[in-house]
């Protein structure tokens, strides 16, 4: 079991046959096989939701039953933590997002992103960069590059990151930002089209925690007890 299921959802065999968990989009994946994998070793059901981190955010707000976050930032989880609706305590960077430019079309991205300076294309798909961290960090790369006035008419805005691949996937947009993680293999090579892996200091490190919300504070204190 990896180090994320473990530490949001090992609390949960104290109390309950399920737990809530909202995951960021770009970790959709992975958490179906993590989920999987830990209701066969503990017979207890993760129920996942999917989506932006700024709407979990709201909703938690709001006082949605999720009992962890598998965020794809940092922020939001701090946020969380100040506003009283998150432990602390029970929190890590799961890991660190790696942005990449990526078309279904083989060789159409070159090996330097030479094609956002070119503009030859038509669409490029974006997640909201007010909504995700992915679309922060990609919009981030347009601006150090100078092309992201030139740019914005071609933009296709999606509402998180795997509807920005899906834009690409589908011939929607021709190029687009998504996560590494939703293009390449277990060889860690891109698993079809082209892509560029933008210099990580074009933009801001994505940093990526999980941690406990407050309505599973007492499973928590339940398992240290």
């Amino acid at each position: 079991m990896s180090k994320a299921a473990e530490s949001c959802w090992r609390v949960s065999k104290s109390r309950a046959d399920e737990i809530q968990v909202a995951v960021a989009a770009n970790f959709t994946a992975p958490m179906r096989k993590i989920a999987d994998d830990f209701e066969k070793e503990t017979g207890h059901r993760p129920l996942l939701a999917f989506g932006t981190v700024g709407k979990f955010y709201a909703q938690i707000k709001s006082g949605a039953p999720f009992e962890a976050l598998v965020s794809s930032d940092k922020e939001t989880p701090d946020k969380l933590v100040r506003d009283g609706l998150a432990v602390e305590a029970a929190r890590y960077t799961y890991a660190v997002g790696k942005l990449v430019l990526w078309s279904a079309a083989p060789g159409l991205v070159d090996s330097k992103g030479a094609i956002l300076t070119s503009g030859a294309f038509q669409h490029l798909a974006l997640a909201n960069p007010k909504l995700t961290v992915y679309g922060a960090a990609g919009q981030e790369v347009l601006k150090k590059l100078g092309v992201w006035d030139a740019v914005q008419p071609k933009i296709v805005l999606a509402e998180n990151i795997t509807q920005s691949y899906q834009f690409v996937a589908s011939g929607n947009a021709e190029i687009g930002f998504v996560a590494w993680s939703q293009v390449v293999g277990q060889d860690g090579k891109i698993e079809k089209g082209s892509a560029w892996a933008p210099p990580a200091d074009l933009y801001p490190p994505i940093k990526q925690d999980v941690i406990l919300l407050a309505p599973g504070a007492d499973w928590l204190m339940a398992m240290n007890s």
